[in-house]
């Protein structure tokens, strides 16, 4: 996705690390950089705002979830594998299609009335 104007930090880069720009896990600079990006992009503020209220929404949804026991040492051996520089096997892991049937109608609308905020 991109606007098409020229900016100072491309869209693809700003979509690419969208989410540690959400997760507040880059540096100061680097967040700032991506905050002018917004003033400047339409598309990309808007894709922000989507997946802001898309992550709003499972933390409501699914903050009381338990964790899988094993999820921990799944997500800690994926880490080491890639540090090592190995091959981390690729697995299918689309995005629910909000019309899909197996997403609730209600989620599915409050997602989309959420992003449109």
């Amino acid at each position: 996705m991109s606007c098409g104007d020229p900016h100072e930090t491309d869209c693809s880069e700003v979509l690419d690390h969208l989410y540690e720009f959400l997760d507040k896990e880059m540096p100061d600079g680097e967040c700032t950089k991506f905050e002018e990006h917004f003033e400047e992009c339409s598309p990309c503020l808007e894709k922000y705002g989507l997946e802001q209220a898309v992550k709003k929404l499972v933390k409501r949804c699914c903050g009381s979830d338990d964790v899988p026991v094993d999820l921990r040492s799944k997500v800690l051996g994926r880490i080491d594998l890639i540090r090592a520089g190995q091959a981390v096997p690729e697995q299918d892991v689309a995005a629910p299609d909000l019309m899909s049937p197996e997403v609730p109608a209600d989620l599915a609308s409050e997602v989309t009335s959420e992003a449109k905020k």
